[in-house]
């Protein structure tokens, strides 16, 4: 399970270091465009994927509470591989502010994370709630840094955040791959200060791409983009907070390891 996490790590790098969807310079001012693009429009199509990614999460994790456990690794297993997938699909088609996609590409990851948070809740009792908090924690946080200006969202802050993105995606990608020759890279997956340190630093910056993510927003609006980008946005948003999350169940698996 360890690869599959891996795996999910490294599409979500590579969307991030590698898509041109997040770039300002995907925006032009749209002055014939009937239907513009919106802060509101943003939240209620975020609101509708979180629930779908929920709802079908939440169904692979019913059914191992109800004794079938097969059909949720099955579901699990296949939510993992077609999502990643459909996830390159997305990005390499234009498909990224399709609707259909952008659920579908939902529901794919709900039914992997179920199957990896009941993996993480089996071996740490509580620690699915409390990786869920935590990342709304950081979401909400990031949203009212923003908002207030304490963070700065600029090309040259994209350069180094991104650029330590990339290394992040290398060590993943030789952990990935090693992992099949039964070697692991030592400390960055343990429960010692290093390993802690560097889910801590992935989370961080996990939550500078929120900023990247509302900055982005933040100029489409302004920009009068069209209103299928509302879509767009959406699935920024969705591959960042997944990522976050992944990287929260780490941390706190980490954490309750030590005591």
């Amino acid at each position: 399970m360890r690869s599959l996490e891996n795996l999910l790590v490294l599409h979500s790098a590579m969307y991030r270091t590698g898509n041109p969807a997040l770039n300002d310079s995907t925006f032009t001012i749209q002055d014939l465009v009937q239907e513009k693009m919106t802060i509101q429009g943003v939240a209620e199509k975020g609101f509708i994927t979180l629930a779908v990614m929920l709802f079908s999460g939440l169904s692979v994790y019913g059914l191992f509470a109800t004794g079938n456990p097969e059909l949720a690794w099955t579901l699990s297993i296949v939510g993992w591989g077609a999502g990643l997938l459909f996830f390159f699909v997305m990005i390499f088609t234009g498909l990224a502010d399709n609707p259909i996609a952008v659920l579908t590409y939902a529901a794919l990851e709900g039914l992997f994370l179920g199957g990896l948070t009941t993996l993480f809740e089996v071996s740490y009792p509580g620690i699915a709630i409390q990786a869920f908090v935590l990342t709304a924690g950081v979401f909400c946080t990031m949203l009212v840094i923003y908002r207030m200006g304490l963070i700065p969202v600029n090309d040259n802050t994209r350069i180094i955040v991104f650029s330590a993105m990339g290394g992040v995606f290398i060590i993943y990608m030789l952990s990935l791959i090693l992992s099949f020759v039964g070697i692991n890279i030592p400390y960055i997956h343990g429960s010692g200060p290093i390993g802690i340190l560097f889910s801590v630093f992935v989370i961080g910056l996990g939550a500078y791409c929120l900023a990247c993510d509302f900055d982005f927003i933040e100029h489409g609006v302004e920009s009068g983009a069209p209103k299928q980008y509302e879509w767009r946005a959406v699935f920024g948003l969705l591959v960042t907070l997944v990522w976050i999350y992944i990287e929260m169940l780490r941390l706190l698996a980490k954490l309750q390891s030590r005591r």
